[in-house]
């Protein structure tokens, strides 16, 4: 009993001290983003079984001798959500990990604190590269296409999320231009004019003037318009066209030849509407004139931020948005098969399985939960818990040792009988 006493004893100081470290290292992260918490089980080296009356009892009556650490077990849930100032913050809302690229090999974490370096890598606060598919729509420092989101490659084609500091977005020439208003009936010359963008991003004009109306035998009359794209500065005329515009006696357009325009390479719709949407010419009334056109100017980068959907979107100054990429969010079969390298970073093992990606009806890939940007997932270590856990070990420590003190006591008692 005495040398049974003393190893039990001594495998509880062993396993308590084990578990004392896994609280003490769950507490000591519990200000670290994405931290996953570990709690500790055991379980009996041998158990001597009691004897009992057969059919008496239906319990296991057993006593259990010595302990070893049975298994460590990752804690998986849900941290605090915190709110941050950076839309490149990222908070896994439910199950996921991110994928980081550490001295090429692809590691998973919960902590979403991304930012983009000096040279736009999107990286971790280690350095680390976030993983991840690009839009594959930037050729020579401009967008080819703009996306509202990008499609998430399989598992096997994600790279590291590094995008240019210097970026375009492309100009959307004018091709269309819609002009309103009412010229009247006077023999007096109306100008209406409005900018037009060109496929070289020149802010060019096109003016229409109306002038010498005639008054038909039906009381309606006819204008005639001369349309022309000139330079901002007046001083290139691209193209000159000529056409009429035929009104009724109560002044609602019932036709027009003037159909289009060259706006230096690049051919523009005019519309001058119909009947009375558009261009009128009523007596008596207001001279007014108003234009619109389609098309945008090419844009230089802002900057580049992430949303809600993972989606890394590049903003302009022209006002355009363009998604060019998007985080990868993996999961596993078994996540407390993962392995801990160290802090916040897992690797997969063949007890967690390969990284895989969810999928919809469609068989497209998918996050398969919800992000959130501007916020960071803080550690799942509850210190409530994990203090009165400490509390417990310690004394279950103090325990064994107390009882290898009193087995070497009993062993020098015996001894000293003997003597």
């Amino acid at each position: 009993m005495m040398t049974q006493a003393f190893y039990t004893g001594l495998s509880g100081l062993k396993t308590n001290t084990y578990a004392i470290d896994a609280i003490s290292d769950n507490l000591s992260n519990v200000s670290t983003n994405g931290y996953r918490g570990y709690t500790t089980e055991f379980s009996s080296l041998f158990e001597e079984s009691l004897n009992t009356i057969s059919g008496q009892s239906t319990n296991n009556d057993s006593i259990g001798l010595g302990s070893r650490v049975q298994s460590t077990t990752m804690i998986t849930s849900q941290g605090n959500i915190m709110q941050s100032d950076r839309s490149t913050d990222l908070a896994i809302l439910g199950e996921g990990w991110f994928g980081v690229e550490t001295q090429g090999e692809i590691c998973y974490t919960r902590n979403g604190a991304f930012t983009f370096d000096s040279n736009s890598n999107l990286v971790t606060s280690d350095g680390y590269y976030v993983m991840g598919t690009k839009g594959n729509n930037i050729t020579d420092g401009h967008i080819t296409q703009p996306l509202s989101s990008t499609p998430l490659k399989d598992v096997s084609s994600q790279e590291k999320l590094s995008f240019p500091t210097q970026l375009t977005y492309p100009v959307d020439p004018t091709t269309e231009v819609s002009f309103a208003g009412n010229i009247g009936t006077e023999d007096t010359p109306r100008t209406m004019s409005v900018t037009a963008i060109d496929p070289q991003n020149n802010k060019n004009e096109l003016k229409l003037n109306y002038s010498s109306p005639i008054i038909r035998e039906d009381g309606g009359t006819t204008w005639k318009v001369t349309a022309q794209t000139l330079s901002s500065d007046g001083e290139t005329l691209y193209d000159t066209q000529e056409g009429e515009a035929i009104f009724d006696s109560a002044g609602a357009l019932l036709s027009t030849t003037l159909t289009n325009i060259n706006n230096n390479g690049q051919t523009i719709a005019i519309d001058l509407g119909n009947k009375y949407n558009g261009v009128v010419a009523i007596s008596n009334v207001d001279i007014t004139t108003s234009a619109t056109a389609n098309g945008k100017e090419a844009g230089e980068l802002v900057g580049y931020d992430i949303d809600k959907n993972g989606d890394i979107v590049a903003t302009f100054t022209n006002g355009e948005q363009s998604s060019v990429g998007k985080v990868a969010l993996y999961h596993f079969q078994n996540d407390q098969g993962l392995q801990r390298d160290s802090g916040v970073l897992f690797h997969s093992t063949s007890n967690s399985g390969n990284a895989m990606f969810y999928q919809d009806s469609t068989g497209n890939n998918i996050a398969g939960t919800n992000l959130m940007n501007y916020a960071l997932e803080s550690s799942n270590t509850n210190m409530t818990t994990s203090l009165t856990e400490l509390i417990i070990y310690q004394r279950a420590y103090d325990a064994n040792s107390k009882s290898v003190t009193t087995a070497d006591e009993m062993m020098q008692k015996a001894l000293e009988m003997d003597a």
